[in-house]
């Protein structure tokens, strides 16, 4: 297991920032972490990677513990924090440099910034200075600066915050490939994003896990106020859906197409199939309507 995370709690103060997480991140898996602002996202991060320790539970990556191998552990992660940390006033092949002389690499370190340059696709801005870049650039020299001791392990914190529609399409491209090869953990924003670029996603709301899924079975989650779509050989009483359990509102489109609000987390489409039957109602077609993953979102983590 790359990640492994047990019973963590995070303190600041009186404020229980993370509240007994568990977590697992398989290698090979790119998996995005999402919350609300406040959620905890960060801090889970930040300990992961050895920049906080937690107050409670265990914490491994590729087997190290972070509060007792930190120095392992940070061997095996790469990271890119929120606030990008670079040094404006150098140049992007020194500044590249100067990291793989922090990870030691001796000589491999002209090697490895050349394929790092490469790899993030850097080579028409590598002779300028880190200031005089877009954030599209910066956002690949800070990812090739996480990457160039080859490790294990990808932390991304809000990877692409700030970007334009191009660049956004340029880095979830470069993460989807650098997720071939590495274990990629990432926190968003970005919904599409995740749809695009994720195999999985964690939702973390007030310091607590409300869902862990593969991104293609989400929608299946949180099965109160979901919406399933019927379609009828013709017009019936649609009013006389609300008497089944579990339904809470009925609406027609057109003559032959109703949409039912389901109020329950059962499956009810038996019940809805055994009422229709019953009454003689053909049914040409029925199915849950697929959610977003910004929709799941919404209805785990809103609050009235």
């Amino acid at each position: 297991m790359s990640i492994f995370v047990a019973d963590v709690s995070k303190m600041y103060g009186i404020q229980k920032a993370l509240d007994r997480v568990n977590l697992s991140v398989a290698k090979g898996e790119v998996v995005a972490l999402l919350g609300p602002n406040g959620a905890g996202k960060s801090t889970m991060m930040k300990i992961i990677t050895c920049y906080l320790p937690q107050n409670e539970g265990e914490v491994k990556v590729c087997g190290y513990n972070v509060m007792t191998e930190s120095l392992k552990v940070r061997q095996m992660v790469g990271y890119l924090p929120e606030n990008n940390p670079l040094y404006p006033d150098m140049y992007v092949r020194e500044y590249l440099e100067f990291v793989a002389g922090i990870h030691k690499l001796g000589s491999k370190a002209k090697t490895r910034v050349k394929e790092m340059i490469h790899q993030t696709g850097l080579e028409p801005e590598h002779h300028k200075k880190i200031g005089a870049l877009s954030k599209g650039y910066r956002q690949r020299v800070g990812i090739a600066q996480a990457l160039i001791h080859d490790p294990e392990v990808l932390i991304l914190d809000e990877p692409t915050s700030g970007l334009d529609p191009n660049q956004l399409v340029e880095i979830r491209n470069l993460i989807r490939k650098v997720g071939e090869q590495k274990t990629v953990l990432l926190s968003t924003h970005i919904m599409q994003e995740v749809e695009a670029v994720c195999d999985r996603v964690v939702i973390i709301n007030k310091g607590k896990i409300v869902a862990d899924a593969p991104t293609h079975e989400l929608q299946l989650l949180n099965m109160a106020n979901r919406i399933i779509r019927m379609e009828f050989d013709k017009t019936y009483k649609w009013e006389n859906l609300k008497d089944i359990a579990g339904v809470a509102e009925v609406q027609a489109e057109g003559e032959k197409i109703v949409r039912i609000f389901v109020s329950s987390e059962e499956d009810v489409r038996g019940r809805i199939f055994r009422f229709c039957a019953q009454n003689n109602w053909i049914i040409l077609g029925m199915g849950y309507e697929d959610q977003s993953v910004e929709q799941v979102f919404r209805k785990l983590t809103f609050e009235s």
